[in-house]
């Protein structure tokens, strides 16, 4: 671009945010709002877009106040959208780009704003009015007609190639506007957007905005070839459409110092459903906002409410702001988005808040579409961060309180599951790998991480699943048994410290690190998988030679904890088995094959009087959030607002909602 277009596209930008104020009337937002760029989809250029946006918006909050220019600009956009469509159904695209353009103006700044003022110098922000002759002064509340007029276009305007970018440029304002909760430690229950959003002229579009923001999830569109939705100037165009496809043009370049701009098809590759992803995030922050003093978050209720468009049945009461939805749709998106830590979030909010949602998902024949991901991002525990891991975990948790659920997946038979490494797995149960890989994550916790939360979930899924253990694989059976050799192991080496630093505290008088506490979790531990051992020998003992076998081989782990106090009434029974068991195997001959192990071990289980084991108390475990979820969910939402919005960067410097590693 050349030096002259330089300066007369720094121009238009200078009066903006100048002294001088521009009546909305003037040509001069013609000029000022037809440029053509591509936005920004990786956190570089965001970056670089970012610094440069700074100075001017600045500029612009020490000049507002006299000029009313924002307010202008503001009513700009809104007149553009009025007509928007229309401009949709007639494929006129000069308004869609000029709205589009004005409303990333509106945005760049917005963010600017937000981190240097409070909400209610914001509002002001938006109410002084422009002193331009010829201008017309409103009485509306500016700001609250932005953010209905948002929500408005997300819900009305058809998804096209000609309408992606202003529709995920509407998503993307709406969550700027909500990311004053970044810059607080405390969690925001109230506020001026709090109050437009959840009880303003926002409220009747409640349902409308939730499904189409769901849909927008489902429908994973990419991002179209810049040809399809960048204005192409006409020969007929005049002065408006020269300065588009000359001069005006340069303002990306402007704002990004001449560089960002250029490497579309590689942000595109790396961000290749801008759309998708930013309206799941904007769906979660909406679903996860606080309900207030004496209303429910109608987000929320959207989301815990809606039913399947092949439901025909009619209730007694409709819910407020019910809705019907495609469920195979949604499925089909939740099992091929796993990778993200927001497709996981939405997956266990449906499976906790939506109980129509839940028994779908339950009812399918081919849940193990679902239950893979979850169990990848489990294998890959080291890779991932906690709070994904421990979504994953909560899933697994809610699925296997369903006893149809834990009985299904052992009747599931996978062919060589590519990213279980470990061993070869030609042939295995999606019940025994889920074990498997269960269990690997706990053995990874109690030698790296050692969260407690992480491994009681593992143990409460691993219980539930239980009584219906059913043909384990000879590698899950292995895997229970040698989880319990680990945890003899930790059990004998915290009570040798104990008894060393008890003798070392004899003889220096010092005093005794507290081994009690570690005991007592490690015993609680070795109590649960006891149990579940247990139940599973007394409800499929016949289903299972494989965990017998296990049981039988490392017999001498078990020897320790017969008459330990924490664990004797439940070692009657194992200790029931092995004899039973050990005594048959005598009677079969020495120097036993394999094959002939396990023959003998199938007719005992069938032999084995059942009323010879005690009966215990079903395991069954339920998962309950803690009391306020809030204080967990909204750091964790805007973790990953912060981490994926695509096109959005902020500093780290001033964020006070997480520490800058928790994402």
């Amino acid at each position: 671009m050349t030096g002259s277009g330089m300066c007369l596209v720094k121009k238009p930008l200078k009066s903006l945010v100048g002294t001088e104020s521009i009546s909305e009337n003037d040509p001069f937002w013609n000029q000022l709002i037809s440029f053509t760029f591509i936005s920004p989809t990786s956190s570089g250029d965001s970056k670089l877009l970012e610094e440069a946006v700074i100075p001017l918006a600045k500029t612009l909050i020490e000049n507002n106040p006299r000029t009313g220019n924002f307010g202008s600009l503001v009513r700009v956009f809104l007149g553009r959208t009025k007509e928007l469509k229309i401009s949709t159904e007639c494929e006129d695209q000069l308004f869609i780009w000029q709205a589009h353009n004005a409303l990333f103006m509106i945005r760049c700044m917005l963010k600017v704003f937000i981190r240097e003022m409070s909400e209610e110098e914001l509002h002001l922000q938006f109410s002084y009015q422009e002193r331009a002759p010829g201008s017309f002064g409103g009485s509306e509340d500016l700001l609250e007609e932005l953010l209905s007029n948002l929500v408005h276009l997300i819900v009305e305007v058809p998804l096209l190639d000609i309408t992606y970018s202003i529709l995920f440029e509407a998503v993307t304002t709406l969550l700027v506007f909500f990311s004053y909760q970044l810059f607080h430690k405390d969690i925001l229950r109230d506020g001026i957007i709090y109050q437009h959003i959840m009880k303003g002229r926002c409220l009747s579009l409640t349902s409308r905005l939730v499904k189409t923001l769901l849909y927008n999830f489902i429908r994973q569109e990419k991002c179209p070839p810049p040809a399809t939705h960048i204005f192409e100037p006409k020969a007929e165009g005049g002065l408006l459409y020269g300065l588009a496809s000359g001069v005006a043009s340069g303002l990306w370049s402007v704002f990004t110092l001449g560089g960002a701009g250029s490497k579309a098809g590689v942000e595109q590759e790396h961000n290749p459903l801008p759309l998708s992803n930013q309206s799941l995030l904007l769906l979660l922050v909406l679903a996860n906002l606080t309900d207030g003093p004496d209303w429910p978050n109608p987000y929320r209720q959207a989301i815990t409410c809606f039913r399947n468009t092949q439901d025909t049945s009619s209730l007694p009461v409709e819910p407020p702001h019910t809705f019907q939805i495609n469920f195979n749709s949604l499925y089909t998106a939740l099992c091929e988005q796993q990778r993200s830590d927001q497709a996981t979030l939405l997956l266990y909010t449906l499976l906790h808040q939506n109980t129509n949602m839940r028994t779908y998902m339950l009812s399918r024949t081919d849940m193990d579409n679902l239950v893979l991901p979850i169990l990848e991002i489990l294998y890959h525990v080291e890779e991932r961060n906690s709070h994904h891991v421990y979504m994953a975990l909560i899933i697994l948790l809610i699925l296997t309180e369903d006893d149809a659920f834990n009985r299904s997946i052992h009747e599931v038979v996978l062919k060589n599951v590519s990213w279980y490494t470990e061993r070869t797995l030609t042939e295995i149960s999606l019940g025994s790998l889920l074990i498997l890989v269960v269990i690997r994550t706990i053995q990874f916790n109690m030698t790296r991480t050692r969260d407690k939360y992480l491994h009681t979930n593992c143990l409460a899924a691993l219980a539930n699943m239980s009584a219906q253990f059913r043909c384990l694989h000879q590698y899950a059976a292995q895997r229970i048994i040698s989880l319990f050799a680990l945890l003899s192991k930790k059990h004998n080496k915290v009570l040798e410290q104990a008894t060393q630093s008890l003798r070392g505290r004899q003889e220096d008088n010092t005093a005794l690190p507290d081994y009690a506490q570690d005991l007592n979790v490690i015993e609680e531990v070795i109590r649960m998988m006891l149990e579940i051992i247990n139940s599973c020998l007394c409800n499929s003992l016949h289903h299972n030679p494989n965990l017998v076998y296990a049981l039988l081989y490392k017999r001498e782990l078990f020897e320790q904890f017969r008459l330990h106090p924490s664990f004797q009434d439940i070692m009657q029974n194992l200790d029931t088995v092995i004899g039973f068991f050990s005594q048959r195997l005598e009677l079969a001959g020495t120097d036993l094959s394999v094959e002939r192990v396990q023959e003998v071990i199938m007719k005992g289980a069938q032999a084995l009087p059942k009323d010879r084991l005690r009966k215990f108390p079903e395991l069954k475990f339920k998962y309950v959030e803690e009391d306020q979820p809030e204080d967990f969910f909204i750091p964790y939402v805007w973790s990953l607002v912060f981490n994926s919005g695509v096109g959005l960067h902020w500093s780290p410097h001033g964020i006070e909602l997480f520490s800058m590693d928790s994402g």
